[in-house]
């Protein structure tokens, strides 16, 4: 039976994928303490990189955007899979977005808007959080955007 925060996701016409497997050695969250950290999280749809390119180039910034949320959809999927029920998250702590910028982009926060704006209207008040919106050259696989998020748990 799905929980409150999936129902959430249901209710927003969403639903969580299975969790990205690891393109190298490291693990996609590990939980220490009450903290749920995610590796970074690319767009990935059923296993394959959903756009590849520079935003700003390729990749416009609200294509951006959208691939955010995909990170983010990821993110809680690594979540539960350490978690085991996503209706745990006591609060979103923390957000970091990469993005793979042509030279002259500028809009790295607007961006990753897109993972900050749906962990808020799937948590709430609870998916309120620091970040940090990054420009960088290149991602693995040339992916747009990458996602990491650390999350506080309950009842850990």
């Amino acid at each position: 039976m799905a929980g409150v925060v999936e129902a959430k996701l249901a209710e927003l016409g969403l639903t969580l994928p299975d969790v990205v497997p690891p393109l190298a050695s490291y693990q996609p969250a590990v939980q220490s303490g009450v903290y749920v950290y995610t590796s970074g999280q690319l767009p990935m749809v059923d296993g394959k990189l959903a756009v590849t390119g520079k935003v700003g180039a390729e990749v416009t910034a609200d294509e951006a955007k959208e691939l955010a949320k995909t990170c983010a959809l990821n993110a809680l999927a690594a979540v539960k899979s350490v978690a085991g029920d996503l209706d745990r998250i006591a609060r979103v702590v923390k957000v970091v977005g990469f993005v793979a910028s042509a030279s002259d982009f500028t809009g790295q926060p607007a961006v990753i808007n897109g993972a900050s704006e749906l962990l808020g209207a799937v948590l709430g008040d609870k998916g309120v959080h620091a970040r940090s919106a990054v420009g960088v050259a290149v991602l693995p696989l040339d992916a747009p955007v990458e996602v990491e998020v650390q999350v506080e748990l309950v009842g850990a």
